[in-house]
């Protein structure tokens, strides 16, 4: 039991010392120097792309139609 107790000891300051580890890398890792000027520093957001679809729906004849076409296919390549 006791050996227990050691390993969850040592777990412990293990993972204390990961962390603190991670946390002075991480302070030491940003760069500090602020930006000459914050205006130029902020970019402007460039715009949303947009997607047109240019195609006309389906009727509901054409829709059943690819569906038993793919069917069709399902069924073929599982053989």
């Amino acid at each position: 039991m006791k050996a227990l107790r050691n390993f969850e000891a040592l777990f412990v300051a293990i993972i204390g010392l990961a962390c603190a580890a991670n946390f002075m890398y991480e302070n030491h890792a940003v760069d500090s120097k602020a930006p000459a000027n914050y205006a130029s520093a902020a970019l402007a957001a460039p715009a949303v792309p947009v997607v047109v679809v240019a195609a006309k729906r389906m009727s509901e004849a054409e829709k059943q139609a690819s569906l038993a076409e793919e069917r069709k296919a399902a069924q073929g390549g599982n053989i």
